[in-house]
């Protein structure tokens, strides 16, 4: 039997997807993909394989998961497999840096950016770029390493005290703060390479703005209520004139499942800073404004692997 195939390395994010394949009678396997074989001279079974690596799964003692991903789709892509996200999605996930290159060459505006390797050129990177301004790793997930740093003198206490291990790769960037009068930002979800829906976000306590239920397990019982209720809130009617080259942009990525988080200025000028192929939801939002994006994800995969059995049976 033809299956969808999940490729991750978090069970706990894979939780409501199962649920929604199981409630749609979808058959597929799970592909954990933190270790294992991979023998070139094999052909990989017929069905659609979704690619859900992340770049944050050195996090979770997966270190070289997406490495081994990226063998995996190269393998899948030779024999012509159907696949969602596939090697150029994991490009842009594990690097903010060809995001923002892949961004710019679709006119789609992003902060003010220089990469760093070597902390020594930290501060002639701040001087460039000007403050108030934000570390972040290249390669991270979550919002992981992001600090908000105001002036000069801030920045001098933050390299003292960086926390937690440096980038994964090495890569560290030095950004324009894009100051938004209400502290929020906005995540756009597509499915299918089309617009779903859009979240408001409310970064004023913080920036690791991953929605999933997972990762918000570890806060206090009252910050729970408090993101439930005000963090992440689904648009209703949301539009932008962003949408329509946004989703131009995924479809020239190989992206057809993703998120893409922007923030607007004072003046109203948007500028896009993340781009995630490995998207997760707010259950709660989610809730409140009666939308599912596993939902959404698990019937785009059932309709794509519903063609490709018809069109093989039609051959």
């Amino acid at each position: 039997m033809r299956k969808v195939f999940v490729i991750h390395e978090n069970n706990d994010w894979m939780v409501p997807l199962r649920r929604e394949f199981t409630a749609l009678a979808t058959p597929f396997e799970e592909w954990f993909v933190d270790h294992g074989v991979l023998d070139l001279g094999e052909a990989p079974p017929e069905g659609v394989f979704y690619n859900r690596m992340s770049a944050s799964s050195h996090t979770r003692g997966h270190e070289y998961a997406p490495e081994y991903a990226a063998a995996v789709l190269e393998w899948l892509e030779r024999h012509g497999r159907t696949i969602v996200n596939g090697r150029r999605a994991l490009q842009l996930e594990v690097s903010k840096v060809a995001q923002y290159e892949a961004l710019a060459a679709h006119g789609i505006p992003t902060p003010a950016t220089v990469a760093v390797i070597g902390r020594e050129h930290m501060r002639e990177a701040a001087r460039r770029v000007g403050y108030p301004l934000i570390l972040k790793h290249n390669r991270a997930g979550k919002g992981l390493g992001v600090r908000l740093v105001p002036d000069e003198a801030a920045f001098g206490e933050a390299l003292a005290t960086l926390e937690g291990p440096p980038p994964r790769d090495g890569i560290w960037l030095v950004q324009r703060y894009v100051r938004a009068p209400d502290h929020c930002i906005t995540r756009t979800e597509f499915v299918g390479g089309r617009f779903l829906y859009a979240v408001r976000v409310d970064t004023s306590e913080g920036f690791e703005l991953c929605p999933s239920d997972q990762c918000r397990a570890g806060e206090s019982a009252l910050s729970g209520d408090r993101v439930a209720g005000e963090k992440f809130r689904v648009l209703e009617d949301f539009r932008s004139p962003l949408v329509p080259r946004l989703e131009r942009f995924l479809a020239a990525n190989d992206i057809g499942i993703g998120a893409v988080e922007f923030v607007v200025d004072e003046t109203g000028a948007p500028f896009v800073y993340d781009v995630n192929t490995n998207t997760n939801y707010n259950a709660e939002a989610e809730r409140r404004a009666g939308v599912s994006g596993m939902g959404a994800i698990a019937r785009h995969l059932t309709r794509l692997l519903q063609a490709k059995q018809a069109a093989i049976a039609a051959d």
